[in-house]
């Protein structure tokens, strides 16, 4: 009897254990009886009851999962072969579709590996190498997101955001391309010095034409300036002989004299008895 009691109790604890299930707080639970879903899915956590050894407990991850796909070639819009490496981040939003279609995270990941290169490979081809490296790799993956999310619906996927982890050239580009992309920057550096040359060239017959301006304009002025002095001194001269024209005379012909002695002592003058000077050397009037 006892016996029997301990294989009553034993078979009602494996009862027990296969009929009670928990759900934690990170996860959703589906329920399937004989291979089909019964019921929605469990979306609370807590302890549940389900049919022992005919149903089975299929859970799926609530978090936030990531999806990183292996490197591929993608060919732009110039005809560069470029490997890009992408990874997106995904969750599960709808569990029974999600069963329904990809029935697991690793059917998930194949599917989105499909989905993600084939709009990656679609939107890198409407541009060039240099926008893809440097100018619109934001607005490229905005729209490979939003076209992937779209499809991914159907699976019962939310597509968060899709990333470009890298996106290098095959090796035996690389070098082709280095070298186009030098001799781009270098004809870019010979237009850049033209033009600074020609600025530079701009500048300097500014600089003439402004000097050779103010240059005139200053001669203009000294020669008026010296006109005045002129004029004033004539008149000096005129008003000094006016008041006594035989002094005028006298300093007039000093002046001369003085202009005509002048050399470091170096200068010989020969004079007649007559001569004004001689007269005036001499002390007479």
């Amino acid at each position: 009897m006892k016996k029997l009691i301990s294989v009553f109790v034993i078979f009602a604890a494996i009862l027990i254990y296969t009929a009670l299930f928990q759900v934690s707080e990170v996860e959703t639970a589906i329920v399937l009886r004989f291979g089909r879903p019964i019921g929605n899915p469990i979306q609370k956590a807590g302890l549940y009851i389900k049919a022992p050894f005919t149903d089975e407990v299929r859970r799926f991850d609530k978090r936030l999962l990531n999806y990183d796909s292996d490197p591929k070639e993608i060919i732009t819009q110039d005809k560069k072969n470029v490997v890009m490496d992408n990874y997106a981040r995904w969750k599960i939003v709808d569990p029974l579709l999600f069963l329904q279609t990809v029935q697991n995270i690793s059917g998930a990941q194949a599917r989105l590996d499909d989905i993600v290169y084939s709009e990656l490979r679609e939107k890198v081809a409407k541009y060039t190498f240099n926008e893809i490296i440097a100018v619109k790799r934001e607005e490229i993956m905005q729209k490979v997101t939003e076209s992937s999310a779209d499809k991914a619906k159907a699976l019962g996927i939310e597509i968060v955001d899709v990333r470009i982890k890298r996106a290098d050239l095959p090796k035996q580009n690389e070098e082709n391309v280095y070298q186009r992309m030098e001799a781009e920057r270098q004809q870019q550096a010979k237009k850049y010095r033209a033009e600074g040359q020609e600025k530079l060239l701009e500048i300097k017959s500014n600089a003439e034409r402004q000097k050779t301006v103010i240059l005139a304009n200053a001669y203009k002025e000294a020669e008026l300036i010296k006109g005045e002095g002129d004029a004033e001194a004539l008149k000096i001269y005129a008003d000094a002989y006016n008041r006594d024209p035989e002094f005028y005379k006298f300093v007039r012909t000093l002046s001369a004299y003085e202009k005509i002695l002048k050399g470091n002592g170096k200068n010989k003058l020969i004079l007649s008895s007559d001569s004004d000077l001689w007269k005036i050397l001499e002390g007479q009037k």
